[in-house]
C-alpha cells in the first residue's frame, strides 16, 4: 500500500512544481511585453520597431517642444506631449503601424507587430 501513496504524492508535487514553473514563465513573458520610443532632437528613436501583439509601447517625449503620437490609420492619437510626458498604446494585433507628429508630420516611424 505504500508505494500507490508515494506515487500520488510524487504526482501532486510534480504537478504542483508544473504549475509554479508555468506561473513564473508567464511572469516574464508579461514582463517583456513593454517597449518605449523617445522623442528626441525632433526624431522618433528607434524609427522602426517591431514589438509582440500585446505588447505596450511607450512614447516619451523629451524635447523641449510639444508633439504627438499619431497612428496614420486613425487607430490612435496622443494629446500633445510635453517635455518629460509620456503616451502609452497597446497594439493587440499584429500589422504594419505608420506613426507620426501632428504637429511635425516630418516626424515618422515605422511599427511592425508581430
Amino acid at each position: 500500500m505504500k508505494l500507490p501513496t508515494l506515487r500520488r504524492l510524487f504526482l501532486i508535487a510534480l504537478g504542483a512544481a508544473s504549475i509554479l514553473a508555468a506561473s513564473a514563465e508567464l511572469c516574464v513573458a508579461q514582463a517583456q511585453q513593454a517597449a518605449s520610443v523617445t522623442i528626441k532632437d525632433f526624431m522618433f528613436s528607434p524609427m522602426s520597431t517591431t514589438i509582440k501583439a500585446g505588447t505596450t509601447l511607450t512614447w516619451k517625449n523629451l524635447d523641449d517642444e510639444p508633439h504627438t503620437v499619431v497612428s496614420d490609420s486613425g487607430l490612435f492619437r496622443s494629446a500633445a506631449l510635453d517635455q518629460n510626458d509620456t503616451f502609452q498604446y497597446t497594439f493587440s494585433k499584429p500589422g504594419v503601424y505608420k506613426v507620426f507628429c501632428g504637429i511635425h508630420p516630418n516626424m515618422r516611424e515605422t511599427i511592425t507587430v508581430q
